[in-house]
């Protein structure tokens, strides 16, 4: 655990989920699904069953090449940055990379911040090589921040979402670490 200051100044403490959290980690993801078209989910359609949901962040706590961070304003949750990993042989060396930030702390930095804990994580965890994740075209900051991280384009996804009654396409990109 960690604090990390953003643009203005703000105190933000970063750390690894555990199965605590997961009650607060489903509210979280509920109330910002509501916040933004670019995730894929809507408000209040984050529905997990509250046992295998800690269940699920115990286990993943448990995998070298897996990790979810929660950042924390006074106790509560702004942001979640994720690493999920299959544990196959052939494909553990890819991680998927997810990141949800409220509404009121974008801009901030703390997407930026989240981005290089779990880049950081990946290069240190001895194997993870590529980091892969998908967003809505039209998430073009987000998209930008991911260039200068590094990611590349390396696929489109045509219609792939449904949103207010339109279809959107989403951007596939991956980093060689």
């Amino acid at each position: 655990m960690h604090n990390v200051y953003l643009k203005n100044n703000l105190k933000v403490t970063i750390r690894k989920a555990t199965e605590d959290d997961a009650q607060n980690m489903i509210d979280f993801y509920n109330v910002v699904g509501g916040e933004s078209d670019f995730l894929s989910f809507g408000a209040n359609e984050f529905k997990r069953d509250l046992h295998e949901y800690k269940n699920y962040i115990t286990a993943t706590s448990k995998e070298s090449n897996s990790i979810i961070l929660i950042a924390e304003k006074d106790s509560t949750i702004i942001g979640i940055a994720t690493i999920n990993s299959p544990q196959k042989e052939r494909t553990k060396h890819v991680g998927t990379l997810g990141i949800v930030v409220s509404e009121a702390y974008t801009g901030m930095g703390l997407g930026r911040g989240l981005m290089n804990e779990l880049l950081e994580w990946a290069r240190l965890n001895g194997i993870t090589k590529k980091i892969s994740l998908v967003t809505n075209e039209n998430n073009v900051t987000a998209i930008e921040l991911y260039r200068k991280l590094g990611f590349e384009k390396e696929g489109l996804l045509k219609n792939d979402n449904f949103i207010k009654g339109t279809y959107y396409n989403t951007v596939v990109m991956g980093l060689l670490l």
